[in-house]
């Protein structure tokens, strides 16, 4: 939808409210909803306001401590919300309505660093200070269930129906039991002007997947959290809830495998030329930051209850041809090759993931890192060094890391281990369901 598009559509009363969104640290989108009338004649030229707080707050919203860019001490000010309006777009799932992605910036008309988009947009440009352009697929999880969110609100999230009762791993049958769900949302997220590949099946009990086509790397960010939320609001609307949670429950978590590759101004790929040297020392770069990187890739305490062994999560930081036991899966031939990492689960904030491996990737280039061998057999077992197993190891090598400063910078380093800490000190504060059954009476 381009901007004449929602002039006419306006005129005619087609479309009457504009939703103005950014993403926060959490990925989730955050905004206003505005009269289409209202953001064609004063925010396009002029943009918004939101309260800074949006970049500093908990998952609860909860003002807390540590944040540089907005406290009690600052006034918790505003910053601006400029729109980019390359991202305008019908919301098929909402009557009448638009969306927008916004930027963010102070006062002064300078972008906040920190914000997740910023942060990938400069990943973007050093790549591009090179003549090269990221392009990214993200493969993101969720389970279904027939609770409506209130329902799983009253309950706890306790002894919730599963969409499905048994494995669904690309079976027919039992993705057809949750198809009026899905292709709802498929066809939804195609009118919203994003390419659906497929949905599948998953391992969990209810568990599905929906693919789309490999883009650029900010479109891929800026439609994963529109569909992400989107997705939720369609099960809303149907009855049901989906979750995104890295890991639910003991059997297979919810992944977002992040592919990867690099192209030249001409479009042609880099990893895929018979020159396979940037290939390689990309992925070295990746092998060699991506326990310091791992903050980026899964920022919550859940987040690490995903690596387990035998679990198609990974454990060990590796890599491989076609192999599903790394960290890292080298897939496709020719035009097609490309790095999957498979570290992230689905909670994880695009931006910041897909920034994470550009810069992880950069860091081996610049160096010119040699790489290892691939990997064969079953990474599981083997002796290479392992993924991060808890939110505060990878806090500490995230914070100690001059891979990680000299690519994200002090500020950005300094919000998100902040956040981290801010997410321990709640988890290490809360009495679990776990301990009272284990200790109500036993204890």
């Amino acid at each position: 939808m381009n901007l004449d598009e929602l002039r006419a559509d306006a005129s005619a009363d087609r479309t009457d409210t504009v939703l103005l969104v950014l993403t926060d640290m959490q990925g989730r989108l955050q905004g206003k909803r505005m009269t289409a009338r209202h953001f064609l004649d004063e925010v396009v030229e002029h943009g918004a306001e939101a309260c800074n707080y949006l970049l500093a707050v908990d998952v609860d919203m909860n003002t807390v401590e540590g944040y540089e860019m907005s406290s009690w001490e600052r006034g918790y000010g505003d910053f601006e919300m400029r729109p980019d309006l390359s991202t305008l777009r019908r919301v098929p799932w909402h009557e009448g309505t638009a969306l927008c992605l916004a930027d963010i910036a102070w006062a002064d008309h300078q972008p906040v660093v920190a914000s997740p988009r910023q942060i990938l947009r400069r990943q973007i440009e050093r790549l591009a200070e090179r003549g090269w352009e990221a392009f990214a697929g993200t493969e993101l999880e969720f389970m279904v269930f027939e609770d409506s969110y209130e329902k799983a609100w009253d309950d706890g999230y306790r002894n919730l129906t599963p969409a499905n009762r048994y494995n669904v791993d690309y079976s027919m049958l039992g993705t057809a039991r949750v198809e009026p769900l899905l292709r709802r949302i498929r066809n939804a997220m195609m009118d919203a002007e994003m390419r659906v590949e497929n949905s599948k099946g998953e391992c969990n009990f209810g568990q599905h997947e929906i693919n789309f086509r490999y883009d650029s790397a900010l479109r891929t960010a800026d439609d994963h959290v529109i569909y992400k939320n989107g997705a939720k609001e369609i099960a809303a609307q149907e009855g049901k809830s989906i979750t995104f949670m890295a890991k639910y429950d003991e059997r297979e978590g919810n992944s977002c495998h992040v592919h990867l590759s690099l192209r030249d101004r001409d479009g042609t790929s880099l990893f895929g030329s018979n020159d396979a040297g940037l290939l390689e020392r990309f992925i070295a770069g990746l092998l060699a930051t991506l326990r310091d990187l791992t903050l980026f890739l899964a920022p919550n305490v859940n987040s690490y209850k995903r690596f387990a062994v035998g679990s198609f999560a990974p454990t060990a930081v590796a890599w491989g041809l076609d192999n599903r036991t790394c960290a890292l899966r080298v897939v496709g031939h020719g035009a097609s090759r490309r790095v999957e990492c498979r570290l992230a689960g689905a909670d994880v904030n695009p931006y910041l993931a897909i920034a994470a491996l550009i810069a992880g990737g950069l860091h081996g280039v610049d160096k010119e890192l040699a790489l290892e061998p691939a990997f064969e057999g079953n990474a599981y077992l083997s002796d290479k060094p392992r993924v991060p197993s808890t939110l505060r190891e990878a806090a500490e090598l995230f914070g100690s890391s001059d891979v990680v400063r000299d690519a994200f910078g002090e500020e950005v380093v300094g919000h998100y281990l902040n956040n981290a800490h801010v997410e321990l000190e709640a988890f290490e504060a809360a009495v679990t369901d776990w301990e009272r059954f284990r200790g109500f009476e036993r204890l």
